[in-house]
């Protein structure tokens, strides 16, 4: 099974509603896959987080009981009905309950799932939210675990400790992978699946003997494990390389890389980016258009930069004033719990998508071209996520902005026409630029000062896409650049990692809007 992050289920998407990716869309696919390995109707549900941790904090916020409602629910996370999850919760009768504990965890976005169910099931989980939608469940029932989402599960509880594949009445199709985990007094054969296991299989397993319990549930990511091949390159270094022996750009290796990851060919690559294009130019196309949520802070702004050109407040310049109206049309849309991409994060999804609309109506680029631009940033946001990775709660929003910022460079250097060489050196220049940027949302919202971090990072994506292709010397390789992010982010403070207890968070407005925005909720 294939270990490395992939564009399309780590880096540009999930595709979501809500305003967090690391809160909502994680605890979506948390809920959802242990609903469906609780495998019987849901009836009560706890939900603990760690008392020093963000989530703590901030959880209502952030879109962390909308998220979870919707995956323990059976939701979609694109239905309208996310926005309703806590009544529609009631309407079924199902009970839950958040609470904050003291526990032992080793990543800042740790959670601890307890579900009932109504022929008397009982399942335990704790789970971690690594940012940009990514989590993986760490403990099911007392047995270590990994499940992220990329593969169907099948988990088997028996007495034999040596339960082997063989003895199984099933006859699995596709890649299977095995682990095991032990217990006192039951050993657990762990299956992780490229192929989904039919329900009549799952009711004779259920049957036998050494067979004690069975969990089943299905991938929640677009691209299924178990379909990879041979990647070309691993390193930026051996992808230069690769590049340039066989005369490729950066458009063209990230099709290459994610072709490996998926098994998916050429076509089908072109036309599921294409359809992720069309949603972020549909949230712009909304977002321009207005957009209204009770539970914001900011009023629609997106209009504000036409009609300034318009009369004449501003100079007229398509390419800067576009970007600005774009960047902030997909804040908006994501504020108002329209459909949005990640892109990496929800957090920092205005500014790849926005500049590249901008950019690419600005050059007249074609349909395939802007759908190259986006693999090229797909695949620098694939190599960031092998480093720190798009948590802001464990490395602040360098790791959202400024991932995105790195991403759109690369991709609007792709779109003027430059070597791979030259759109990995247009990223390293925007990562570097952000280094140590802090994750501070006001009122624990993900609008202030996120719409103007969005804005900022699309601007020096621009500018550094500019240098690259004139020829400006990054200097810092890409690979260097990153892994100094990680460094930066130890020596951050915990209070500027998406806590909101430092900078603009805890100014006195700040604290005044958060007052007036819960006396408003309640």
């Amino acid at each position: 099974m294939a270990q490395l992050p992939g564009i399309f289920n780590d880096v540009i998407g999930p595709i979501m509603r809500g305003p967090s990716s690391s809160h909502t869309a994680a605890s979506w696919r948390i809920g959802k896959i242990c609903r469906e390995l609780l495998g019987e109707t849901l009836t009560k549900a706890l939900i603990v987080f760690e008392a020093d941790s963000p989530w703590a904090a901030n959880y209502q916020e952030q879109g962390t009981v909308m998220g979870m409602n919707g995956g323990l629910l059976g939701l979609d996370i694109v239905d309208e009905a996310m926005k309703n999850t806590e009544t529609i919760a009631e309407n079924k009768g199902v009970h839950i309950q958040y609470s904050i504990e003291t526990f032992a965890s080793k990543h800042p976005n740790t959670v601890k799932v307890k579900l009932w169910g109504a022929d008397g099931k009982v399942l335990y989980a704790t789970a971690v939210s690594s940012g940009g939608g990514a989590f993986e469940i760490l403990e099911l029932n007392g047995f270590d675990v990994s499940i992220s989402g990329g593969s169907h599960e099948l988990l088997i509880f028996s007495s034999n400790d040596q339960l082997s594949l063989d003895q199984l009445p099933i006859q699995f199709s596709g890649q299977v992978a095995v682990s095991r985990s032990n217990s006192e007094d039951s050993h657990l054969l762990h299956l992780k699946l490229s192929e989904k296991v039919p329900d009549e299989s799952l009711e004779g397993l259920k049957s036998q003997v050494f067979v004690n319990g069975i969990n089943y549930s299905q991938a929640v990511l677009p691209v299924v494990s178990g379909y990879d091949k041979p990647m070309p390159f691993k390193t930026l270094d051996s992808l230069i390389e690769f590049s340039e022996k066989e005369n490729l750009d950066l458009g063209n290796l990230g099709m290459k890389y994610e072709q490996s990851m998926s098994g998916l060919s050429d076509p089908e690559l072109m036309e599921q980016m294409a359809s992720i294009i069309t949603i972020i130019d549909d949230s712009i196309f909304k977002g321009l258009k207005g957009t209204n949520y009770s539970d914001r802070i900011l009023h629609q702004q997106s209009h504000l930069i036409k009609d300034a050109e318009t009369a004449a407040k501003i100079p007229s310049s398509g390419l800067i004033n576009n970007t600005l109206a774009n960047v902030t049309a997909i804040m908006e849309a994501k504020s108002a719990m329209e459909l949005i991409v990640a892109n990496p994060t929800a957090g920092s999804c205005g500014t790849v998508g926005g500049l590249v609309k901008a950019v690419s109506e600005e050059i007249g680029a074609n349909k395939q071209a802007v759908v190259k631009a986006y693999f090229a940033a797909g695949l620098v946001g694939a190599y960031f996520a092998m480093g720190p990775g798009f948590s802001a709660e464990a490395h602040g929003c360098q790791v959202e902005c400024g991932a995105a910022s790195g991403m759109a460079a690369a991709a609007v250097a792709q779109l003027y026409g430059g070597s791979a060489r030259t759109a990995l050196a247009a990223a390293s220049m925007a990562i570097q630029n952000m280094l140590g940027l802090i994750c501070d949302p006001v009122a624990d919202r993900v609008e202030v000062p996120c719409l103007g971090k969005n804005i900022s990072a699309a601007m020096n994506a621009l500018s550094s896409a500019t240098m690259a292709c004139s020829g400006y010397d990054a200097v810092i390789p890409l690979d260097e650049v990153i892994e100094t992010v990680s460094r930066v982010s130890q020596d951050m403070p915990n209070c500027v990692k998406c806590s909101g207890t430092g900078g603009l968070a805890i100014t006195e407005t700040a604290i005044q809007l958060k007052k007036s925005l819960e006396n408003k909720e309640n």
